[in-house]
C-alpha cells in the first residue's frame, strides 16, 4: 500500500522557519520524482518544489532561495526547508509521487502527473 505521510506544520510569525518532512512507504522511493504542492482554500493547488531521483531540484518563482528541496532515499523521506516564511506562504502543503526512473526535473510538474498524494500539513504564518 503506498502511503505519503507530511509532518511538520505549524503556526510561525513571519521571517520564521519551518522544515516539513514526508515519510513515504510502498513504493520504490529512489525511482520516483518528489514534489511539494500547497493549496490555499478556493485556489488550485499549486507546485512549489520538485526533486528528482538523482537529487535535481526546481522551483516555482515565489519560493525560490527561501525553500530547500531535498530527499533521504535510504529513509524514503522527503524534505522541505522553508525560511523567510511570509504570509502568502500560508497553505496546506502536501507531498506527491511520480515514476520518473531515469528523468532530469525541468519544472515542477501539474498536479495531473503525480501518482500518489499525502493527506497534507498546514503551515500558517502570521504577518
Amino acid at each position: 500500500r503506498v502511503q505519503l505521510e507530511e509532518s511538520g506544520g505549524g503556526a510561525v510569525p513571519s521571517g520564521g522557519s519551518l522544515r516539513l518532512s514526508c515519510v513515504t512507504s510502498g513504493f520504490y522511493f529512489s525511482r520516483y520524482c518528489m514534489t511539494w504542492f500547497r493549496q490555499v482554500p478556493g485556489q488550485e493547488r499549486e507546485g512549489v518544489a520538485g526533486i528528482d531521483s538523482r537529487g535535481h531540484t526546481v522551483y516555482t518563482d515565489s519560493v525560490k532561495g527561501r525553500f530547500t528541496v531535498s530527499r533521504d532515499n535510504a529513509k524514503s523521506t522527503l524534505y522541505l526547508q522553508m525560511n523567510s516564511l511570509n504570509a502568502e506562504d500560508t497553505a496546506m502543503y502536501y507531498c506527491a509521487a511520480y515514476y520518473c526512473p531515469s528523468q532530469t526535473v525541468t519544472a515542477v510538474p501539474p498536479t495531473t502527473a503525480l501518482d500518489a498524494w499525502g493527506q497534507g500539513t498546514l503551515v500558517t504564518v502570521s504577518s
